[in-house]
């Protein structure tokens, strides 16, 4: 691959092969950083210093916005100011020094995001203590093995979590002392408290008990770890990773550049809508970055169904989301053009086509289609509030249909991130108004180095005329290690590169395409192997579906399928060749079955997938993958063997039917 490409630029030559090792790419870095990463942002050495400083500059400003619930109903948001909230975060600060908890002790949050989650980590920040997150979504299992493992001495926990905390004793209870309820306690939780040798406050108890124990704050340093983060991971226990506030900084540093280098900078006038989980360092680090700017973030109220109220009622700027939320968008975008009748459709989708067209031309979003943009895309644009001017997907890959989509019809950019815990979440982004992108991660970020790696027994060569390989970062942004886990650190922290078992492809203009997973590789009986992630994204492109899970083991000479088709889609093809049912019975049905089947061999034949990579089989659940069945991740990632598990019955079935035929 040339060194000239647009977006990136080389700075080490490519490694061969040699000693058993794999060839190793050039390393390439952003262009907006080919003279050099940005500089640390002044007197930024540590968390504590991104609120604290904000605070001094912009105490004024509204910084954590709730809705308010008034008779029964909510209604506007009710803000609290930068300095109201450190007013608080002391208040707190003390009050976990007043139980004994010393700098470096450990400090469990637990529950939905809120307005006391964000005060609960500065307070942590204020006095160098590592921040434990627990996953909202995770079961008593997970937050016990937590708890015990990272040695949590005192826990913030939401109200309706309390149960599931005390739950975990009397295990947790060897280091466990202090509960403070985001909200209120009961007596019955005070007396079970008690029971176990543990003391738990109200919140508005708790702000008391250090107001008579003004505690000085210590010095933090850049090399401090702030937080453990636990991956939740796909097999076995929760990872802790080990975050510093240099990681933090430093990716603040790079984001500062790179929206500045696209003239797209956040100011004190953003406003974020706070609804994926604080637990996970997606939405950690994008709330560090609006508490650098002096700009305000407001809470959802929990319930994904009413996301679209707290967006009409918030406006946000900004708005992150993880691929599932605007799939959700999306669908209702596409049922309301179906039913709005013949002539508003087509004028829909002659604006759609016209706008696109200009845009892949190389016109801004902004001046494709003016006129398409006031007439037809401003209820989209109002849908999500009216103010939205970037979308942000990450944690999973975002459809490329999706994407064009929404760049087109939500007058807004809508870029596409990719990152992990373990890189401090931001490591590729897509930039504005390059419809190139579309269907990539886009470059890296200006605060890191990326190369691809071989993978011999996969095929892919990172020296080839189409660089493939699994990608590697390098720089401060990386985290500290695995708490407790050295063996699995030295595993993919190599030479100071993170291998991040992902595998990339670097485009013609310098953006990075994330194409396979270097793990989940499996033999079928035959010796073929089979790289599933890559099939679920080309079979992702089948549109009556929803999502798709590819299986087979060494075992089997095919694969097979389970899927979540698309409502809509069903009901309307089953319509229109007279097959009656409720939406239940036509998953079961088998020319529904057999039309399914035959639109994945259609996309399998159109991407000349090789015949033992078509899928033979497959089963309609009409109920979505979820968290609740153990079948995600909190990033909606495929839980594989807790699948293999659920599905156990269904898949011998399935092969008992192929291999009587």
């Amino acid at each position: 691959m040339a060194t000239d490409k647009k977006f990136i630029v080389e700075v080490e030559p490519a490694i061969e092969a040699k000693d058993g090792k794999p060839s190793m790419g050039p390393v390439y870095r952003s262009v907006f950083a080919k003279d050099g990463f940005p500089p640390p942002i002044d007197g930024l050495d540590s968390c504590w210093d991104v609120f604290r400083l904000s605070v001094e500059k912009y105490p004024n400003n509204t910084m954590l916005g709730t809705r308010e619930f008034v008779d029964g109903k909510h209604g506007k948001y009710v803000w609290l100011t930068y300095k109201q909230v450190y007013d608080k975060v002391i208040r707190l600060g003390n009050s976990i020094r007043a139980c004994g908890v010393e700098p470096g002790g450990r400090c469990g949050i637990y529950g939905a995001n809120c307005a006391e989650w964000v005060m609960s980590m500065e307070a942590c920040n204020a006095h160098g203590l590592y921040c434990v997150p627990l996953y909202d979504t995770l079961g008593a299992n997970a937050v016990e093995f937590i708890i015990c493992h990272a040695e949590v001495t005192i826990a913030f926990v939401e109200q309706k979590k309390l149960p599931e905390v005390l739950k975990t004793f009397p295990k947790a209870g060897e280091y466990l002392k202090t509960i403070v309820s985001f909200g209120k306690v009961t007596s019955e939780q005070k007396e079970q408290a008690e029971n176990f040798g543990l003391t738990i406050y109200s919140w508005d108890e708790f702000l008391l008990l250090g107001d008579d124990n003004p505690v000085e704050l210590p010095v933090k340093k850049k090399s401090d770890i702030c937080t453990i983060m636990y991956t939740s991971g796909t097999t076995g226990d929760p990872k802790g990773v080990l975050i510093s506030n240099n990681s933090i900084v430093t990716l603040i540093a790079g984001v500062h550049r790179l929206l500045g280098s696209a003239n797209e900078s956040l100011n004190t006038h953003d406003v974020y809508l706070s609804f994926l989980p604080l637990a996970h360092i997606f939405d950690r680090v994008i709330e560090e970055c609006f508490i650098n700017h002096g700009a305000s973030i407001g809470f959802w109220r929990g319930d994904v169904k009413l996301l679209i109220e707290d967006i009409g009622e918030l406006k946000p700027t900004i708005f992150c989301a993880v691929p599932r939320v605007l799939d959700r968008i999306y669908s209702g975008l596409q049922q309301k053009i179906s039913a709005g009748g013949f002539i508003k459709r087509n004028l829909f989708n002659l604006a759609f086509s016209y706008k696109l067209h200009n845009m892949k031309g190389g016109k801004k979003h902004s001046e494709a289609s003016p006129l398409s943009d006031k007439i037809v895309f401003s209820k989209v644009k109002q849908g999500l509030g009216g103010n939205v001017r970037i979308i942000l997907s990450g944690a999973a890959p975002l459809a490329p249909h999706v994407e064009s989509y929404l760049k087109v019809v939500a007058c807004s950019h809508v870029l596409q991130g990719y990152g992990l815990t373990e890189t401090c979440a931001g490591t590729f982004v897509s930039l504005p108004n390059e419809m190139s992108m579309v269907g990539t991660v886009g470059p890296p970020v200006p605060n890191l180095d990326a190369r691809l790696e071989s993978v011999p027994e996969m095929n892919y060569d990172a020296l080839s005329s189409k660089p493939q390989g699994e990608i590697c970062v390098r720089g401060d942004v990386l985290f500290s290690g695995y708490y407790k886990r050295e063996d699995l650190t030295k595993e993919v922290l190599i030479d100071g590169w993170f291998h991040t078992g992902d595998i990339g492809e670097w485009q013609p203009d310098g953006s990075m395409k994330i194409i396979d997973r270097k793990k989940n590789i499996f033999k079928l009986s035959q010796g073929e192997y089979v790289a599933v992630e890559n099939l679920e994204n080309v079979y992702g492109l089948v549109s009556d579906l929803d999502a798709v899970w590819i299986y087979g083991n060494s075992f089997e000479s095919c694969l097979i399928a389970i899927a979540n088709p698309n409502k809509q889609a069903v009901e309307h093809y089953a319509e229109a060749h007279n097959i009656s049912g409720d939406f239940e019975s036509l998953c079961e049905n088998p020319k529904i079955k057999e039309y399914i089947l035959g639109e994945l061999t259609r996309v399998g034949k159109e991407k000349k997938l090789k015949g033992f990579e078509f899928v033979k089989a497959v089963h309609l659940d009409p109920v979505p993958f979820d968290m609740e069945r153990d079948l995600l991740t909190p990033t909606f990632k495929k839980k594989r063997p807790q699948m293999l598990k659920y599905y156990q019955t269904v898949i011998d079935n399935m092969y008992k039917n192929i291999n009587k035929k």
